[in-house]
């Protein structure tokens, strides 16, 4: 039921060029026999759990197509300059941004963090979290290795594919900064070797 009435919706739902592309993707693989297979690259490839609410609320952002359009214009914001520019616009013409979206916009700029150095997801709660690594992360091993020995209660290598941490963090400015902290010590790591 690629072509059939029943996918129209879907169009609304993901945006016209995503759709089209997903669609070309599931028919040439057809076509060659194959099943379709649809990845996602880019910051759809990394996921950001807060362990907070991350949204734009219905009273704040009360039309549901103007909320869509933001969601989109969110998840495909290049860099962090574009989505500062977004920010700025939403407090513009919305006031200023109620706590669940600032979560998302938080989770939104982590993303952008994560995305280059191969951390698949990020899982936070109140006492700490999670990076899952994707199949090539681009980090410093080694850096984990030193952070794990300085403190082995507030950090643990999950087998190889994930590094969890731990630290009081109820607030979404304490799981930011943590988060950042430890990406930007393993960059300054990196760099440094």
């Amino acid at each position: 039921e690629l072509l059939g009435a029943e996918q129209s919706g879907q169009i609304t739902e993901v945006g016209f060029a995503l759709y089209n592309d997903l669609l070309n993707r599931a028919v040439n693989a057809l076509r060659s026999g194959h099943l379709p297979e649809i990845e996602f690259t880019g910051a759809a490839a990394t996921e950001v759990e807060l362990g907070l609410p991350a949204l734009l609320p219905e009273d704040y952002v009360p039309d549901v197509h103007t909320r869509l359009i933001l969601y989109k214009r969110l998840a495909s914001a290049p860099h962090a300059a574009a989505l500062r520019d977004l920010e700025v616009e939403l407090i513009d013409r919305f006031g200023l941004l109620p706590e669940p979206a600032r979560a998302l916009m938080a989770a939104t700029r982590l993303r952008q963090k994560l995305l280059p150095l191969g951390i698949r997801k990020l899982e936070m709660g109140p006492a700490g979290g999670r990076f899952l690594f994707g199949p090539q992360p681009n980090i410093d091993g080694g850096a984990l290795i030193r952070l794990v020995q300085s403190d082995p209660k507030a950090y643990k290598l999950d087998g190889d594919k994930a590094f969890r941490f731990f630290a009081d963090c109820k607030t979404l400015e304490a799981r930011v900064s943590l988060v950042e902290r430890l990406l930007n010590h393993l960059a300054l790591e990196r760099e440094a070797a």
